[in-house]
């Protein structure tokens, strides 16, 4: 799957280059912007703050949560998919969207070091990876390993992040994909879920929270590009047909970045960049936040 994604993300640079990710000229302002998070002094911007990292390729459900990296994020247990709803989850579309969703679930807890909350929903993720017909041992090991190392906060994560991507080779070289794409989607779908939910005030929006949120524009399309190379997998067709409608609203607006400042690591799959303007509109954050909300209700669904 990562030969998959990173032929994905490469084709997406061209069109990435061209169009979204369009450097601003020198000292040119854009008439439309209407979020900003570069520094407003500019010298202190070219003192060379370190540049943020963008990623534009497929993650694995830990990773994605990296959209929360740095933000205030505030506490909320209640809006997590609950961990016992992972019994009823019997066909394999929802057990994969599932897993997804519960590996962002499982990040979202141990930022609050919720460890008894976490250990819960590691069953969960191994009932649904059994129903996956993934090799137990797969995740047996890993959770012995997590609690006993509950204290470090990296060590965990890191060792969820690589039962992920044990269990996407697997499916992989099992031939299902398919499967293993809808885990990616479960994921994503959580995080943009949780970010708008949660961190967007529409009414009084934060400029990094709607950066975070803008920039999943980039992951969506290379999601979209990853998808329809499985449409013989119904259940892929009609979350394609899904996300496609959400992109009508991630195209309503542009990201810029000033001249000299955007970088693209094309081995890392990221964008690197001090800062960006946007156009996105209130408007337009809230139909995302609205849209967002039914994907994930009707995702967790039974």
């Amino acid at each position: 799957m990562d030969k998959v994604f990173r032929l994905t993300a490469i084709t997406l640079l061209l069109a990435l280059a061209a169009l979204s990710c369009r450097q601003q000229k020198q000292k040119e302002i854009i008439p439309e912007t209407t979020f900003s998070t570069y520094e407003a002094d500019s010298a202190k911007a070219k003192a060379g703050d370190a540049k943020r990292e963008i990623f534009y390729g497929l993650l694995t459900p830990v990773e994605i949560t990296q959209i929360f990296d740095r933000l205030d994020t505030s506490y909320d247990t209640d809006m997590l998919n609950p961990e016992n709803k992972a019994d009823d989850y019997l066909s394999a579309s929802k057990a994969a969207l599932n897993l997804g969703i519960y590996g962002v679930d499982l990040s979202y807890l141990k930022m609050f070091d919720m460890n008894g909350e976490m250990i819960r929903y590691l069953r969960a993720v191994k009932k649904l990876s059994r129903r996956l017909s993934i090799p137990p041992e797969y995740l047996t090991g890993p959770m012995e390993k997590i609690e006993s190392n509950m204290a470090d906060s990296d060590s965990v994560l890191n060792i969820v992040n690589k039962a992920y991507k044990r269990i996407e080779n697997h499916l992989e070289k099992d031939g299902r994909e398919s499967t293993a794409g809808l885990i990616v989607l479960g994921g994503w779908i959580e995080a943009l879920y949780i970010s708008t939910d949660l961190l967007l005030d529409v009414e009084n929006p934060d400029a990094e929270v709607v950066q975070r949120i803008a920039e999943q524009k980039y992951t969506l399309n290379t999601l979209l590009s990853f998808l329809k190379n499985y449409y013989d997998d119904p259940v892929v067709v009609y979350y394609t047909k899904k996300l496609k409608f959400l992109k009508k609203y991630f195209d309503k607006f542009d990201i810029y970045f000033k001249k000299n400042d955007l970088v693209i690591d094309r081995d890392k799959q990221v964008l690197k960049a001090s800062g960006s303007d946007m156009t996105i509109t209130t408007e337009t954050l809230r139909d995302i936040k609205d849209y967002a909300k039914d994907m994930r209700e009707e995702t967790v669904g039974l």
